[in-house]
C-alpha cells in the first residue's frame, strides 16, 4: 500500500497542469454579413488601393530610382531581348502558326505583365513546353478539319491577311473552312485555334485568382513537375528532329507520338535533305560550344554570348546567297510581314472544342509563373503576391489573344538571365519589347531565307537543361525513393502517352503515393533514455530500455478511414496481443480450467482449484497498459475516434488500459465532439495526457493501486 500511494503521489506531482482557452466562435451568418460589409464598402482610398493592387506598376514606378536602376534594366532587357528575338520565331514551330505571332505573343506579354506583375526579374513570354501543348491542340484541330498536316502545304502566310482583310490574296485552289463569316486556310485556321485557347486558358487563371484557387498548384510536387518538363522536353526533341534532316513528314495525332514519329524517320531517313543535315550538325556544334563556353567562364563574362542570334544571323546570309531553298530544296521560314495585324476576337465557335484542352495550359502556365515569382523574389529578398501574378499572367493570355497571340508564361532560362545581368525591375521588360517591337517593324523580312532547321537547332540546343536532369535520378533515388519513381512515371507517361495525359498521371500517381505512405506508415515502440523524461524508436536509438509492463506505441500518419485497418495491423504485431484472439484462446483456457476443475473435484472434492486456474489463465499477459503516442497523428477523422473506442473497449475485456499521450488540439477536440472521454469529458483526465511520461506513471499507478486491493488476494 505504501509503494502504490508514493507512486500516486509522484505521477500527480509530474503531472501538468494545462488549461485550454475558451474561444467564443460568432456565428457563421454574422461572419458572412461582416464580410459583405467590409466587401461591398466604396470609399476613394478602396477604391485607390484596388486599381493600384490591379495595377501594381502605379506603385513602384513613382519611386524608381532612375541613376541607381536604368543601367541594370536596359542592359537585362537588351539582352533577353537579343535571345527572345530568336526563340519567339523557333517555337512557332512547335505552336504550329506563323512566325510573326511568335513576336506578337513576346512582345504583349511583356507589356501587360510589366503593367500587372509584382515580381521584379521574372520574364514572361513564349515558353517551350507551353508552345507544344499548345501545337499539339492545334495539330488536332488542323487534323479534323481537314487540312494536310505536311508543313509545306500552303504558303506561309498567304491567308494570314484573307482572315484579317477578308480578301483573296492567292490564286492557287486550296482548302479553307469558314470561321467566324470569313473563309480560313491552314495558318488562318491555326492562329485562329491558337487564340481561343489561349483566351480561355486566360479566363480559367483569372477565374482562378477571382475565387482564390491557387491552392491547386500544391498538387503538382516538384519531382512531378520536373518529370514532367523533362518528358515534354523528350517529345520536343522528337518533334523538332525531322527538320533536322530536312523531313517531310506530319506530325502525329493521338497517343504515342515520340515512338511513332522515330519509327516514322527512321522509315524516311532515306529521304534526309543533305543541306538541312549539314547546316544542322553545324549550328548544333555552335550553340553547343557557345553554351559551354557561357557555362566555363560565366564569372568572367559579364553579359551572356548571344549565340542564338549569331546562329540565326550567319545561317540566314548562308541560306540567302547560297539560295538554299530554291538549289537544294531546303525548307525556310517565309515571308514574315511587318508591322501588326488588326485585333480579332478570338472564334466563339471554336470554343466549346477547346474548353478542356485549355484546362492544363491554364494549370501549367499559372504553376510555372507563380514558382518562379516566388523563388526570385525569395533570393533577392522580397515578395509577390502569388493571386496577383495568377491575375498577371491571365491577363497576358486574355489581352493577347485578340492579337493573334498564343499562350505564354513565366520562362526559366530568360528569367535567369534577366537576374544574372543586372535587371532590378520591370522596365526590362520593357526594353525587352522593344527590341521585339523593332524587329516587327523593320527587320522581320529579313528572316525570309532562315532555314527551318536552324529553328529545330535553337530549340532542341536550349532544352539541354531538362534532359540533363536524368544524371540526377540515382540521386534523387538515394534521396528519396518515392520522389524517384514520381519523377520517372511522370516523365514516362508524358514522353510515351501524351503531354495532358502526362501531366494527369503525375498528378493523381504523385497523389496516391501520398495515400500509400499514409497506409503504410512507420510504427514504433518508444522505450526510455536513462533517467530522463525522454521516450524514443527503440529500433532507432540506443540505450533505451522499455518501461516495465508498459507498452508505448507511435504511429506516424493521420488515423482515417483509409489507414485504419493498417493503424490495427501494426499495433496487434507491434504489442504481440490481439483483442479478440486473446479473448478466444482464454475462453477456451477457461473451458478446459473448468473441465479440469469438475474432473478434481469429483476425485478430491477441491472446490477452488478451477478458480485458481482460470485466474492464473487471466493472468498470463505480460503488460497491463498501451500508450499511443499521438504526436505524428495530426488529424483523425469519425472513423479513427471509432478505431480508438473499439479498442479501449476490447482491451479493457483482457484487463489491458489505453492511454492517449501528446495529442494536439485538433484531435482533442475530434474526440471530445465525438464524446470519446465520455459525457462532458468525465474520464478525460484518466485518459488523456500532456506527455508519454505522465501517462506512462499513471499507468503503474493505477495498476500498482488495483494490485493492493484486497479483493485481489482472496483468490
Amino acid at each position: 500500500m505504501e509503494e502504490a500511494a508514493k507512486v500516486i503521489e509522484t505521477a500527480s506531482n509530474t503531472l501538468p497542469v494545462l488549461e485550454r482557452r475558451v474561444r467564443q466562435r460568432q456565428p457563421a451568418v454574422s461572419i458572412l454579413k461582416s464580410k459583405l460589409k467590409q466587401g461591398v464598402t466604396c470609399s476613394g482610398a478602396r477604391i485607390q488601393s484596388t486599381l493600384t493592387g490591379f495595377c501594381p506598376v502605379v506603385r513602384w514606378l513613382p519611386k524608381y530610382k532612375l541613376r541607381e536602376y536604368v543601367w541594370g534594366d536596359v542592359m537585362s532587357g537588351l539582352i533577353v531581348g537579343i535571345i527572345l528575338v530568336p526563340q519567339a520565331i523557333a517555337y512557332c514551330l512547335l505552336a504550329g502558326v506563323d512566325p510573326i505571332y511568335g513576336l506578337y505573343t513576346s512582345f504583349y506579354a511583356n507589356i501587360i505583365y510589366f503593367l500587372m506583375g509584382t515580381s521584379r526579374h521574372v520574364s514572361v513570354g513564349i515558353f517551350s513546353l507551353m508552345s507544344l501543348m499548345v501545337g499539339q491542340v492545334v495539330f488536332k484541330e488542323l487534323f479534323q478539319a481537314g487540312f494536310d498536316l505536311n508543313e509545306d502545304s500552303s504558303p506561309y502566310g498567304s491567308d494570314v491577311f484573307n482572315a484579317s482583310l477578308g480578301t483573296n490574296l492567292t490564286t492557287d485552289k486550296v482548302h479553307t473552312v469558314e470561321l467566324m463569316g470569313l473563309q480560313c486556310g491552314k495558318a488562318c485556321y491555326a492562329i485562329s485555334v491558337a487564340s481561343a485557347l489561349t483566351f480561355l486558358a486566360g479566363i480559367y487563371q483569372v477565374l482562378m485568382a477571382v475565387f482564390r484557387l491557387g491552392f491547386v498548384s500544391v498538387y503538382l510536387s516538384a519531382p512531378m513537375l520536373d518529370g514532367f518538363a523533362t518528358g515534354a522536353s523528350f517529345t520536343i526533341l522528337t518533334v523538332q528532329a525531322k527538320y533536322l534532316l530536312g523531313l517531310k513528314i506530319p506530325r502525329h495525332q493521338g497517343y504515342g507520338t515520340v515512338v511513332v514519329t522515330w519509327i516514322n524517320i527512321f522509315a524516311n531517313i532515306h529521304k534526309t535533305n543533305p543541306c538541312d543535315a549539314i547546316t544542322s550538325a553545324i549550328c548544333i556544334c555552335v550553340l553547343v560550344a557557345g553554351k559551354e563556353i557561357q557555362e566555363r567562364y560565366k564569372d568572367r563574362l559579364k553579359i551572356p554570348l548571344p549565340t542564338e542570334l549569331v546562329v540565326v544571323a550567319g545561317a540566314t546570309l548562308a541560306s540567302h546567297f547560297g539560295e538554299f531553298n530554291s538549289r537544294y530544296s531546303s525548307s525556310v521560314s517565309g515571308h514574315i510581314p511587318t508591322g501588326f495585324i488588326p485585333p480579332q476576337v478570338p472564334s466563339f465557335d471554336l470554343m466549346p472544342r477547346l474548353a478542356l484542352d485549355a484546362i492544363p495550359l491554364a494549370v501549367i502556365s499559372f504553376a510555372f509563373t507563380v514558382s518562379l515569382s516566388e523563388m526570385f523574389a525569395k533570393k533577392n529578398g522580397y515578395t509577390v503576391r502569388p493571386n496577383q501574378e495568377m491575375l498577371a499572367i491571365g491577363f497576358c493570355n486574355i489581352i493577347p489573344s485578340f492579337f493573334h497571340c498564343f499562350t505564354t508564361s513565366a520562362a526559366l532560362a530568360k528569367t535567369m538571365v534577366r537576374d544574372s545581368t543586372g535587371c532590378q525591375t520591370q522596365v526590362s521588360s520593357v526594353v525587352s519589347a522593344l527590341v521585339v517591337l523593332l524587329v516587327l517593324l523593320f527587320f522581320a523580312p529579313f528572316f525570309y531565307n532562315l532555314q527551318r532547321c536552324v529553328l529545330a537547332c535553337i530549340i532542341i540546343v536550349s532544352l539541354r537543361g531538362a534532359l540533363r536532369k536524368f544524371k540526377n535520378v540515382p540521386a534523387m533515388w538515394r534521396a528519396s525513393q518515392n520522389d524517384a519513381i514520381v519523377w520517372l512515371v511522370a516523365m514516362s507517361a508524358t514522353a510515351l502517352i501524351s503531354v495532358e495525359l502526362g501531366l494527369l498521371v503525375g498528378i493523381v500517381f504523385s497523389m496516391i503515393c501520398v495515400i500509400f505512405q499514409t497506409q503504410n506508415p512507420k510504427v514504433s515502440l518508444l522505450g526510455r533514455a536513462k533517467d530522463t523524461d525522454l521516450y524514443e524508436d527503440l529500433e532507432e536509438y540506443k540505450n533505451l530500455v522499455p518501461p516495465p509492463r508498459v507498452k508505448i506505441f507511435r504511429f506516424q500518419s493521420p488515423l482515417y478511414y483509409a489507414n485504419k485497418d493498417s493503424f490495427l495491423k501494426s499495433l496487434y504485431k507491434s504489442v504481440g496481443v490481439e483483442p479478440f484472439l486473446e479473448m478466444t484462446k482464454r475462453k477456451k483456457a477457461e473451458k478446459k480450467a473448468k473441465e479440469m476443475s469438475l474432473k478434481q473435484t469429483k476425485a478430491n472434492g477441491d472446490k477452488s482449484n478451477g478458480a485458481v486456474i482460470v485466474r492464473l489463465v487471466e493472468r498470463e499477459q505480460d503488460f497491463h497498459t498501451i500508450v499511443f503516442d499521438c504526436s505524428a497523428i495530426p488529424f483523425i477523422d469519425s472513423t479513427g475516434m471509432a478505431t480508438f473506442e473499439v479498442l479501449l473497449k476490447d482491451y479493457k475485456e483482457i484487463n489491458v488500459g489505453v492511454l492517449l499521450a501528446n495529442c494536439n488540439t485538433s484531435v482533442i477536440d475530434t474526440l471530445r465532439k465525438g464524446q470519446f472521454f465520455g459525457k462532458n469529458d468525465t474520464d478525460m483526465s484518466n485518459l488523456l495526457f500532456h506527455t508519454v511520461h505522465s501517462a506512462v506513471l499513471h499507468a503503474n499507478s493505477h495498476f500498482a493501486a488495483q494490485e493492493s486491493r484486497p479483493e485481489d488476494s482472496e483468490v
